[in-house]
């Protein structure tokens, strides 16, 4: 069976509206599977919802409803959002469904029997948001290192993952594996962290009532953690009992449609647990960096499941230099930017504007200039220009390449890019494989420039028309390449390029501009 590249977001919590941070992670997994689609592979994109703990429990109560009620309402605005944005993710799943409750209590009974959870007590200093216990020497003055605030002292009776016990094997792991912990500059963070001795953690909870039971002990819920983890091999069809499920996996592979909806649970071709595990790239927000790179490679092992290929970790978004909170009122919805620049423009600037994996500020200014310099005045307007020159001086119609010597132009010399833009894609240096796309449109519209198409049309009918063929298939290329970023504007460029929809190329046909100029100060 071939084995099918399997890209997976982190699970959102539902405890606040989805924002630009989720986006970009989301975003950046939507991108990968595209590209590896583009290239002729099967590629599946797993994403969802973290729906229980102590948290969840306070914001429902405080909005008067039930933990399931909000839930299902914030669950349902992240799959929204997704589709808003033009992510096609092949599953969606939320951890209070059947599918995944029902695998989590079997895993946490067969690492019971194993040995690898065992009871005891736990006392330490925990922080509510982060649903996680912090060593003292974690805090910052005193308060979460992520949150800032005040951690509790807690004491109660619970079970306990025997995470010591991997501390060598996840060592070992990583030397033989440097690509695993990803980007390379976040991973000592962690093999350090590892190194400074692990200790066995709490893996439930009795005074949080919303979560899954352990089935033998129903007394107890399982941490929230412990529990999310688990849904990037329940999703698939794994069951603790016969190690995996022929079949019973997702969503499809490949099969999507632009325009078409997202899936529904049970509504595409299934896929098998063998067909994807492991995962190829796990991405998550630096903050939970420790619990994908340490505690779940950690409860794989006990599994006897292999590991995910790699677990990459994404910087933080500030705007304006400032982190996004409630009560900075500074948190960014990404649908104002899309009701005011369009979506592609969005997915482009996030990916061109930082290195990925790195931390980035979101600056209004910052996103209106590069609209204007890279989308209108570059890529747009290049196509503009290439495709009216054409309609107006060959009835739109591209002729057979004339055979110059000494002439060489914009395909030839596109086409050597290809291979270091894929390489920079599979690397998940998207910034660098931007940064390769626009020099070239940079060199086509400085080609236009200094040839002069417009004049050598009257002077030298036979070069114009080399130089219009190079143009227009260099601009087709451009828009393969795009495509995985800004998918919407790819398919009007090969719309106006002459793509048809029976396949092959026919005549242009200049549309609406593909990025208009903003010169308004309306801010988005």
């Amino acid at each position: 069976m071939s084995k099918t590249f399997y890209v997976t977001t982190p699970l959102y919590y539902v405890n606040a509206e989805p924002h630009i941070g989720h986006a970009y992670t989301t975003l950046a997994a939507d991108v990968l599977v595209r590209h590896k689609r583009a290239r002729g592979g099967s590629a599946f994109l797993l994403t969802g919802t973290d729906e229980h703990g102590a948290n969840i429990e306070k914001v429902a109560k405080a909005a008067g409803k039930s933990p399931q009620a909000w839930s299902d309402e914030v669950a349902a605005r992240f799959r929204t959002m997704w589709e808003a944005l033009g992510i096609r993710f092949d599953d969606f799943i939320r951890t209070t469904e059947p599918r995944h409750e029902k695998q989590v209590q079997k895993v946490f009974e067969r690492l019971l029997k194993s040995g690898d959870i065992y009871r005891g007590s736990y006392e330490g200093l925990y922080c509510l948001p982060c649903e996680a216990y912090y060593d003292e020497g974690e805090l910052l003055a005193g308060n979460c290192p992520v949150h800032g605030r005040a951690v509790e002292h807690l004491r109660e009776e619970s079970y306990f993952f025997k995470l010591s016990r991997f501390e060598k094997p996840l060592l070992d792991y990583y030397e033989k594996h440097p690509e695993f912990l990803a980007p390379s500059w976040r991973a000592s963070e962690l093999t350090n962290w590892v190194k400074s001795g692990l200790k066995d953690i709490s893996v439930s909870r009795t005074k949080v009532a919303w979560g899954i039971p352990v089935l033998s002990d129903p007394k107890h819920t399982i941490y929230v953690w412990f529990d999310a983890l688990q849904n990037y091999i329940t999703a698939i069809g794994y069951d603790p009992d016969i190690g995996a499920v022929p079949g019973a996996g997702g969503r499809g592979r490949s099969t999507f449609h632009e325009g078409e909806p997202s899936p529904e649970p049970g509504t595409r071709n299934r896929s098998s647990f063998e067909e994807l595990w492991p995962a190829d790239v796990q991405l998550v927000g630096k903050e939970i960096y420790r619990f994908h790179g340490v505690i779940w490679p950690a409860m794989l092992m006990a599994l006897d499941l292999a590991l995910p290929r790699q677990v990459f970790a994404l910087g933080w978004w500030t705007v304006e230099g400032e982190k996004m909170s409630k009560s900075r009122g500074n948190m960014i919805d990404p649908r104002e930017l899309v009701a005011e620049y369009g979506v592609d423009a969005l997915r482009y600037f996030l990916f061109r504007e930082v290195p990925f994996g790195g931390d980035g500020d979101f600056s209004r200014e910052a996103f209106k200039t590069r609209y204007n310099a890279d989308l209108a005045n570059g890529l747009g307007n290049l196509t503009a220009r290439v495709i009216q020159l054409v309609e107006k001086n060959l009835a739109g119609e591209i002729p057979r390449r004339p055979a110059l010597e000494g002439k060489v132009f914009g395909t030839g010399v596109l086409a050597k890019q290809s291979e270091k833009i894929y390489a920079a894609m599979d690397a998940l240096a998207f910034h660098e494989a931007l940064g390769l796309i626009w020099e070239q449109i940079a060199e086509l519209n400085r080609t236009v420039d200094r040839e002069k198409p417009w004049a050598t049309a009257k002077t030298d009918p036979e070069a114009f028309k080399f130089l219009m063929f190079d143009l227009v298939w260099s601009l087709r290329l451009i828009s393969d390449w795009i495509a995985p970023f800004m998918p919407e504007t790819a398919r009007k460029m090969q719309e106006q390029l002459g793509a048809q929809a029976a396949g092959g190329w026919g005549k242009l046909a200049k549309g609406d501009s593909l990025f208009p100029r903003k010169t308004e100060e309306k801010a988005p």
